[in-house]
């Protein structure tokens, strides 16, 4: 009867949500890949607000947070000081980027590295790149929202099958609505998000220990190890990692392909100015899952490897009734759909506008190829689940440590002129290459610090070299076309690259 009630509370909700996603169609001015991909770049503050909202809290703050508060204890705070410094960068890169996106009509990065550096084939090169770092992030919302289904539903529906439920729902109308269906979608999301956690930051620590007071101080007198560093266990993440990770993170944010792609869809760099100090304050639900996770050390205690990232749901299905179950469920499955649907898009966008394009017969139907792509990603990322599952924090860290790696082809491509092709994909080369050697040997953290943070270092060495001891590179667009002298219209934000 449980499994009933919830199933069918979680599936009224899905179909809500294919719903918005296809309502939204119907609020835009246009069927061109500008308008699928970056919404017209007509959304307004709320819109964005909650797109990009959406996109930082995802399946990792209900699961993964959880199982590292459950199993680790104060690391886990990297995520809200992260994603804090990086709305605060954000408000300087964010308006630098969209001002210089909308004067030469680009939706991507991919797009502005191309047109930086004058090389189509280098669009197409950060595009194979960038998704081979994407692809991990959308398996860890598929991974998510299937773990999440097949709890909700005590065992009735089981994991094979939520995954595939996952693929299906996203897919479904982020092919037809593109970004601004997202925007949609995330309205209802966050909506959930607020309800559920605001009920059980209130709810847990009364049921099970009659209150903050005693909670916390079992959890100070019982477990103080959780709240210091590095935390419990022998997990390496000590003060070194978090400040490292916290600073690489917080660059790397901003130039994410999903990050930008909010940017674009802004009707105006203010929008994205507010935006950035708007954000933050979402940041305050981080700690909810956080400390429900470490509220189950009391009450399931136990948990270990991949089952601790389901510490906070042991806790609801265990004392809740079946349809709180479900509306707890769909907010935590919400939570994967709508960055896993922008994910989606972006690597659509990417190989149909860089990729694709360069094939003269695709060249003129950018957003039909750009929409067959995200069913070959989405395909591609739902047989990884399968094959190859993998914990859903190191996943993410792996996405964000790779593309950590295309900062300075990005951004300091587009600040300093000097910056030469060969140094940019040389400082590239070297960088992606250690972040790998580093995760796939296991050794990451190196020397206390964050891995992609090494690699980055020696990325912008060898640029920097390369480009000092080579030749200067003679730009031969049109003057007008010279970067240097492009002047970026965000709101009187004038930037010179030199």
């Amino acid at each position: 009867m449980n499994a009933a009630v919830a199933t069918s509370v979680f599936g009224v909700f899905m179909v809500a949500t294919v719903a918005l996603g296809l309502l939204a169609v119907r609020g835009g001015r246009g069927g061109g890949l500008a308008e699928w991909s970056v919404g017209g770049r007509s959304l307004g503050a709320v819109f964005i607000w909650v797109l990009m909202a959406g996109e930082g809290y995802t399946s990792f703050s209900y699961l993964g947070a959880a199982g590292w508060g459950y199993n680790y204890g104060a690391p886990v705070l990297y995520v809200v000081a992260y994603m804090s410094c990086g709305y605060a960068v954000g408000y300087v890169v964010g308006p630098m980027l969209w001002a210089y996106a909308r004067r030469h009509g680009l939706v991507g990065i991919t797009d502005m590295v191309a047109h930086r550096f004058g090389r189509p084939w280098l669009g197409a090169l950060v595009a194979v790149l960038a998704t081979v770092f994407l692809l991990p992030y959308i398996q860890l919302q598929i991974t998510g929202m299937g773990v999440v289904v097949s709890t909700i539903s005590y065992g009735a529906i089981s994991l094979n099958w939520a995954y595939f439920i996952a693929f299906a729902v996203t897919t479904g109308f982020v092919v037809v609505s593109g970004l601004r269906g997202s925007a949609w979608v995330s309205v209802l999301k966050d909506l959930l998000v607020i309800v559920t956690l605001g009920f059980l930051a209130v709810y847990v620590p009364v049921h099970y220990f009659d209150g903050y007071g005693p909670f916390l101080d079992r959890l100070v007198t019982e477990k103080s190890e959780w709240l210091t560093f590095p935390g419990h266990g022998d997990s390496g993440l000590g003060q070194a990692w978090f400040i490292t990770t916290s600073f690489l993170n917080s660059l790397t944010v901003v130039i994410f392909p999903t990050t930008v792609a909010g940017y674009l869809g802004a009707s105006s760099a203010d929008v994205l100015r507010r935006n950035a100090m708007w954000l933050p304050a979402y940041n305050v639900l981080l700690f909810v899952p956080m400390l429900l996770g470490m509220a189950a050390l009391f009450v399931v205690p136990g948990l270990v490897g991949a089952e601790s990232n389901l510490a906070l749901f042991k806790l609801v299905t265990d004392s809740l009734p079946a349809w709180s179950v479900g509306v707890v469920g769909v907010a935590a499955a919400l939570s994967s759909i709508v960055p896993m649907a922008v994910f989606m898009l972006v690597i659509g966008t990417m190989w149909g506008r860089s990729v694709l394009s360069l094939v003269p017969r695709w060249e003129r139907g950018q957003k039909g190829a750009a929409q067959l792509v995200v069913v070959v990603a989405g395909s591609l990322a739902l047989l990884l689940t399968y094959t190859a599952p993998n914990t859903l924090v190191r996943l993410s860290l792996i996405s964000y440590e790779g593309m950590a790696q295309l900062l300075p082809m990005v951004l300091l491509g587009l600040m300093w002129r000097r910056l030469t092709l060969l140094g940019a994909l040389s400082g590239l080369a070297v960088g992606v290459g250690v972040v790998c050697g580093f995760v796939f040997t296991e050794h990451d953290p190196v020397w206390g610090v964050n891995a992609g943070i090494v690699a980055l270092a020696a990325n912008l060495a060898v640029a920097l070299a390369v480009t000092y001891a080579g030749p200067r590179e003679r730009d031969e667009r049109p003057d007008e076309e010279v970067l240097a002298r492009d002047e970026l219209e965000a709101d009187r934000v004038v930037v010179n690259v030199r």
